[in-house]
């Protein structure tokens, strides 16, 4: 399993540890055309694609200069195409993204082909309600759109099946991630012993507090999950979901 420190976008004297210690890690930067992305590296070694995009490179106005990837309804679709074309400059070969519209569920999507991945004809945007996607087809990109949860990438080197998850408090608490491996199994006779998986850049436990209710599910759902509350206030906590999904 592989996990990335905080994302770097400057290396300013404050950072350069920050920056040593991701040199040291799994994972690297990888940037084209002033598109930045974090790879990582033993997924590519397996040979699965993969990046956790970054902010930089786009033509969004979100400030100014933003990969926007994602958001229809908050953006003009060309920007996101332009973008999106940008983005998978990142990798070489002609690639097919294939996402979803993310619930906070448990819900995991099977893209079985090339055709599965196209976009429906007048759609903009995702159709399928899920959280998780998987396939053993070459030249898909499978997507998930992450702010402070995580994203999950799994390689499976010797069926070629793969899988992205997003996984925030919801979906961790509903086993988003398992049900994923579970689908994998399922579909292409995984063994779990085989899979690569990195966990992405999302809220720490630093900063990630939830409330009562959250506090409440996890402990009902996994009862020896104290060491993953941090208490802040009365009825409140950080949490720290990346040690959740290990």
């Amino acid at each position: 399993m592989s996990m990335p420190i905080e994302m770097i976008t400057e290396e300013d004297e404050t950072k350069r540890p920050q920056v040593a210690a991701l040199q040291n890690s799994d994972f690297y930067w990888r940037e084209r055309d002033s598109v930045r992305a974090l790879i990582c590296a033993p997924l590519e070694h397996d040979g699965f694609t993969n990046a956790f995009s970054t902010r930089l490179g786009g033509v969004s106005a979100m400030p100014h200069d933003d990969l926007n990837l994602a958001g229809f309804n908050e953006d003009d679709a060309e920007n996101i195409y332009e973008n999106r074309r940008r983005f998978l400059k990142l990798f070489e070969g002609v690639w097919t993204p294939a996402g979803c519209w993310q619930v906070h569920g448990a819900v995991v999507r099977i893209v079985h082909n090339q055709q599965e991945a196209q976009p429906k004809p007048g759609v903009l945007g995702d159709d399928e309600y899920c959280d998780a996607l998987v396939s053993d087809t070459p030249n898909i990109l499978l997507t998930v759109k992450t702010a402070d949860c995580v994203p999950v990438l799994i390689g499976d080197a010797k069926t070629r099946a793969f899988a992205a998850v997003h996984a925030g408090w919801r979906g961790t608490s509903s086993s988003v991630v398992m049900n994923a491996i579970a689908q994998l199994q399922k579909e292409y006779g995984t063994d779990r012993g085989d899979l690569r998986v990195a966990i992405g850049p999302a809220a720490n436990a630093c900063c990630y507090e939830v409330g009562r209710d959250v506090l409440e599910k996890f402990k009902e759902l996994f009862p020896q999950s104290d060491h993953l509350f941090t208490p802040t206030r009365p009825g409140h906590a950080r949490i720290d979901l990346q040690t959740a999904l290990c």
